[in-house]
């Protein structure tokens, strides 16, 4: 198909030069499905349903800019068709005709109408007001929460690292030991809010400049060293939403990403309670210990930044999210207590905390639900065992110039395939 319409092109340029402004108009209506072909493009482009689209708004924050683009997007459309239109009749209307026509003197020259050119200048004027009024609003309607729900708001703290996201519920208080001692409640790389709530986050970085940006729920707003930002939003129903870091961050930037999981008021309270509690403890059951290990296979080759999700899991997320937050039925109570071990043997506890585990460090996520966070890798990989085990063996090959990996480095860590396995069935007991 291209090659009947690059001959087509070619046709028409050889047409006589009297239907030269036709021959271009043509060519360039056979150009634009040619190049269309050539990117790779399937013709459904137009859709912009993808995760992270900005043309489907989930909350008043997102609606707002998207109604603002809209009205942007008329206003300049209504500027192009009309400056367009008196282009193409110019030139038709008083292109040479013929050889005579092309080297004929110049007409007298005018110095312009003046009533045409205030026309213009109001239309301008005009325009700009269209696109500003909404402008303003949208600024102020989306810095903050509006003053009537400031006191229902949840606020939350959100701190960019190089390359994953910590959210800290402060007004939420967690368990810290057995005993009584609490603090507010820290997760990672996953923020649950409730539905139909407001949700007022502060905006934090520890090391470069961040963006936090959630399409479908809000616009993007930059995280700044020593300056405070705010953000806020609200989801208008149950889902799964896709974060990203939208200010280059360095090597891994591309890959520093989130999610946002909004649930039911109910789901979310139940949700809240599970986090607040200590990290699950697994008891080892006497036939667990009793029986023989399984023979561990090697794991299989990936590419640099390759993303690991299933076709299942990206069917239904939220679902697929919700699985994660029960114990598995058939888990191996043994493995769970050897990979314990191992966290602290191989100085995993420095850089996590797993709250009542004696884990307490600070440097990397808090670890104490991970099994229930359907992501690993700050949302790059699924969790499931294979991806998790991918992880621990080689971080940099997943998210290049991660500080995990450079522990691994400086403390020279070693993992053999039985400790991963080991390593991997503890973190996914942590629900």
């Amino acid at each position: 198909m291209f090659f009947a319409l690059s001959f087509g092109a070619l046709t028409l340029h050889a047409m006589s030069q009297r239907l030269r402004p036709v021959c271009l108009v043509l060519r360039a209506f056979f150009a634009l499905p040619a190049l269309l072909l050539l990117s790779g493009c399937d013709f459904n482009f137009w859709r912009m349903d993808g995760h992270q689209t900005t043309m489907i708004a989930e909350g008043p924050v997102a609606r707002t800019q998207l109604e603002l683009f809209w009205v942007t997007v008329w206003v300049t459309l209504f500027i192009f068709v009309a400056v367009g239109a008196v282009l193409a009749y110019a030139t038709i209307r008083f292109r040479a005709r013929s050889e005579a026509d092309e080297h004929a003197e110049p007409p007298p020259q005018g110095h312009g109408n003046p009533l045409i050119e205030l026309g213009l200048i109001g239309a301008s004027v005009l325009a700009l007001v269209i696109i500003a009024v909404p402008t303003v609003k949208a600024i102020w309607s989306t810095y903050d929460v509006p003053e009537a729900d400031r006191k229902d708001a949840l606020e939350i703290t959100a701190t960019g690292y190089q390359w994953w996201f910590k959210f800290e519920y402060p007004s939420e208080m967690a368990a810290l030991d057995n005993a009584g001692a609490k603090s507010p409640l820290v997760t990672g790389n996953e923020l649950v809010i409730p539905v139909g709530k407001p949700i007022r986050i502060h905006l934090r970085t520890v090391d470069v400049n961040h963006s936090f940006w959630v399409p479908k729920l809000a616009g993007k707003v930059d995280m700044t060293p020593n300056r405070r930002n705010l953000l806020w939003l609200k989801a208008d129903r149950p889902g799964y939403f896709w974060g990203q870091c939208a200010e280059y961050c360095g090597d891994s930037h591309a890959v520093m990403r989130f999610r946002v999981i909004a649930l039911a008021p109910n789901e979310y309270a139940e949700w809240l309670q599970q986090q607040q509690s200590l990290a699950r403890e697994v008891a080892v059951k006497p036939a667990d210990a009793a029986k023989p290990r399984a023979k561990v296979t090697a794991l299989r080759s990936f590419r640099t930044n390759e993303s690991g999700v299933t076709a299942q899991f990206d069917l239904d997320p939220l679902k697929s999210w919700q699985s994660k937050q029960l114990p598995e039925k058939n888990e191996d109570t043994a493995l769970i207590a050897q990979g314990r071990q191992l966290f602290a043997a191989k100085t995993c506890n420095a850089c996590h905390t797993v709250r009542g585990h004696g884990a307490m460090g600070i440097q990397g996520p808090d670890l104490t639900h991970f099994g229930s966070r359907s992501t690993v890798g700050a949302g790059l990989l699924e969790n499931n065992s294979e991806q998790l085990r991918r992880w621990l063996r080689d971080p940099e090959s997943v998210k290049p110039g991660n500080k995990m990996a450079k522990a691994y480095r400086d403390n020279k860590i070693t993992l053999s395939d039985e400790e991963q396995v080991a390593l991997v069935a503890y973190l996914e007991s942590l629900k």
